[in-house]
């Protein structure tokens, strides 16, 4: 495809952690510098878009379950780049009232995001760093009713938040924003169970704007404070709810990413 999609002012000589993701979930919106990026890290951990397909999977069952606990409210911060699939079309698909706000900090995937929803109702797109949780509710306001139930979406962004930004006061802020009968969801990446190959890959993604923290099990689940985690609890990504067609996976860890949604 040609590049009259990308937004004026983007730095096409710097790989983007959005396009990367893009390119693979098999997506059209990336460049030669992204791809070239995802072609190292894949060299080094070939099970790296396996990893990245898997948790949009989740992302899909989890909003599947969320419409039919009664959520019609989503608010999905970190979205990135739409795809097939994404959490518009499985929510509105379910439940034709449901509203959608996507916020991602990326230009291009804003844009793209905005192109995409032009005609779709009861969706929004807002540009915002995910630590701004002011800027970002008060945008998603303006769609969204929070004196009722919204699930809010982290899939695979806390681990591109660094400690010294501090993760947990921003988890916090979202949680305490939401009223009871809110959801909260997170997927995000561990070095529990991994190869030292992993590790590496995490020293390339410092390339992108947005390097990936590697956090441990007890680490992500305290980001859920006082909400109650759903059943199974948090699993490494395969193990949450999959589909009763799904194979058994005997090894879950090997997607080095754990995932769950709790109650508040």
């Amino acid at each position: 495809m040609g590049e009259d999609w990308v937004p004026a002012g983007v730095d096409m000589s710097r790989p983007s952690a959005a396009r990367v993701y893009d390119y693979f979930l098999g997506g059209a919106h990336n460049f030669a510098v992204d791809r070239e990026l995802a072609q190292q890290i894949e060299a080094m951990t070939p099970n790296i878009a396996e990893t990245m397909r898997s948790n949009r999977v989740f992302l899909r069952r989890a909003v599947r379950f969320l419409v039919d606990q009664g959520i019609r409210q989503f608010l999905d911060i970190g979205s990135g780049i739409p795809t097939a699939g994404n959490v518009h079309e499985i929510a509105l698909e379910a439940a034709a009232d449901s509203k959608i706000v996507y916020v991602d900090v990326d230009p291009v995937a804003v844009e793209h995001s905005r192109a995409i929803l032009v005609d779709t109702p009861n969706t929004a797109v807002v540009l915002a760093d995910a630590r701004d949780v002011d800027r970002i509710l008060g945008e998603a306001s303006k769609l969204l009713d929070f004196d009722r139930p919204v699930a809010v979406l982290l899939a695979g962004v806390l681990h591109f938040i660094p400690d010294g930004d501090d993760p947990a006061a921003t988890v916090a802020e979202i949680r305490d924003a939401v009223p009871a009968g809110s959801y909260l969801l997170i997927s995000h990446a561990t070095a529990d169970g991994q190869p030292a190959e992993v590790i590496e890959a995490q020293r390339l993604s410092g390339r992108t704007a947005t390097e990936i923290t590697l956090r441990p099990a007890a680490e992500i689940e305290a980001y859920f404070g006082g909400f109650e985690l759903v059943e199974p609890g948090l699993v490494f990504i395969p193990r949450w709810r999959p589909d009763p067609q799904d194979p058994v996976d005997e090894h879950p860890e090997r997607i080095g990413a754990y995932a769950g949604v709790a109650k508040k």
